[in-house]
């Protein structure tokens, strides 16, 4: 789920190997890039910001920049996330019902968002809903992330990863996240996301709750 934290990277338990000294100074330079589109964002909007002035905040070549990065808007969008995701999913007890799993992933994956740096997950999410180009290019990514729940999905279910109904089922839940994203931000960031992610998976294992009295007044379907 892109709109968490892009520091995902550190949460790597320190009993596992410890990356190289290339492959350390490929994520120095990745992190820096990021810090630096950020701060320039914040300061003068996503338009007025280039990437060349993202290069020179961040003490590299445009040409650098754009090998980490295809565009801006991945600066902005990319993240360490999704090995962890699959990793997390491969690792939960393989008679544990499929959206206990998904819970606890996320519920992990929205903590480490937000405790290791909630005002880059808000930013993120904000130019979502403000940028068209960034959520255009958001979905975009989706398919990626589809792809990979689609293998972790096939092999704790004993499905093909490739047929229709684990597809759908996985592409259902990366949009549903994307929505939940994108709700949190449209409305101010004020609810716990914790809790809108909660709500999110509900909605996909039990379908829409019954419809409260409160609502606002819509009208029915009627045959």
């Amino acid at each position: 789920m892109r709109p968490m934290a892009a520091t995902a990277q550190s949460s790597t338990p320190a009993a596992e190997p410890q990356p190289g000294l290339r492959e350390r100074k490929k994520i120095k330079t990745r992190i820096a890039i990021r810090e630096a589109t950020y701060r320039l964002i914040e300061r003068q909007g996503y338009d007025a910001t280039t990437i060349e002035q993202i290069a020179e905040a961040a003490e590299v070549s445009p040409s650098t920049v754009f090998r980490y990065f295809p565009t801006k808007e991945d600066i902005v969008l990319t993240d360490e996330y999704d090995p962890l995701l699959e990793q997390e999913l491969r690792e939960r007890p393989a008679d544990e019902p499929w959206f206990d799993s998904l819970r606890h992933v996320l519920r992990k994956a929205v903590g480490i968002g937000t405790a290791e740096d909630p005002e880059v997950s808000r930013l993120r999410t904000r130019l979502m809903v403000e940028v068209p180009a960034v959520r255009s290019r958001m979905m975009e990514s989706m398919s990626v992330t589809g792809r990979l729940l689609s293998r972790v999905i096939g092999e704790r279910s004993g499905r093909d990863p490739d047929g229709l109904e684990v597809r759908v089922f996985a592409m259902s839940l990366i949009g549903a996240l994307m929505e939940t994203s994108l709700y949190w931000a449209e409305t101010g960031q004020g609810d716990d996301l914790a809790d809108l992610v909660e709500r999110t998976v509900n909605v996909l294992e039990h379908g829409l709750p019954p419809r409260n009295p409160q609502d606002r007044n819509t009208p029915r379907m009627t045959s």
